[in-house]
C-alpha cells in the first residue's frame, strides 16, 4: 500500500487562498488593470518595460519596429 498523503499538497492552504479576496499587480498595459478594477479587484498598476534601451542592438530594432 503506498501512503499518498505524504506527497498530496496540503488542501486547506490552497482552499484559503481561494476563497480570499482577489489583489493584483499588473505589469504592463494599463487596461487590463482598468478592467480589474471595474470588477472590483484590488489592482496595482507598475509602470514597467524592460531594459532594452541599454543593449545598443536591441534599441536598434526596437527603433525599427516603431518606424514602420
Amino acid at each position: 500500500m503506498t501512503d499518498t498523503a505524504s506527497t498530496d499538497p496540503p488542501a486547506a492552504p490552497i482552499a484559503a487562498l481561494l476563497r480570499s479576496q482577489v489583489r493584483v499587480v499588473n505589469i504592463g498595459l494599463p487596461g487590463f488593470a482598468e478592467e480589474l478594477r471595474r470588477a472590483g479587484v484590488t489592482v496595482v498598476q507598475l509602470d514597467w518595460a524592460p531594459p532594452a534601451v541599454a543593449n545598443p542592438r536591441l534599441r536598434a530594432l526596437l527603433a525599427k519596429l516603431s518606424s514602420e
